[in-house]
């Protein structure tokens, strides 16, 4: 049996819709399409403490550093930025791909969120993701962008990293 993970019905071995709400199960390749659902809560997560600077020049690049992750994205950002995963059935690629983070177990939306570039300060902006964003602790309201600092902790989905701004002499 496989359970439909958005109306938890049991389903027939082998069927690639949800009997129940027509949900896909599987793709092609036995890979899940749809965002996972998670329970809400933050699951022990907790929030940081204290205040990074806003300021982020024009010749400075982003850090995101995936908890339990050694391996820290640099970027350069972009107008917007577009963190996500990637899903071969889906023409559209998020800038920041998480997939090889454990995206789909972690509920990140295909396009989950956006770093967009002000004149001197990066804002985050929930794009209306299953899971929700959260930034320091408190759930984003989907496409009202909230200011990023030096330092702050981004929970995508369940997925937890921290931003910080590189500068060349940092």
């Amino acid at each position: 049996m496989k359970t439909c993970p958005y109306c938890a019905h049991s389903n027939r071995e082998g069927v690639l819709f949800c009997e129940e709400c027509g949900q896909v199960l599987y793709t092609e390749q036995g890979a899940q399409t749809s965002t996972k659902r998670l329970p809400t809560g933050t699951g022990g997560l907790n929030a940081k403490s204290g205040w990074g600077t806003a300021r982020f020049s024009p010749k400075s690049t982003i850090v995101l550093q995936i908890r339990d992750n050694p391996s820290p994205i640099e970027i350069e950002p972009q107008q917007e930025t577009i963190i996500g995963r990637y899903d071969g059935s889906n023409s559209t690629t998020p800038t920041i791909d998480l997939t090889p983070y454990g995206a789909y177990e972690h509920g990140v939306s295909r396009i989950h969120a956006a770093i967009r570039r002000g004149e001197d300060t990066l804002m985050l902006v929930d794009l209306g993701s299953v899971n929700g964003t959260h930034l320091n602790g408190q759930r984003l309201i989907p496409n009202q962008p909230r200011v990023l600092r030096d330092g702050d902790e981004i929970r995508i989905g369940k997925l937890v990293c921290h931003i910080y701004f590189k500068t060349d002499g940092k």
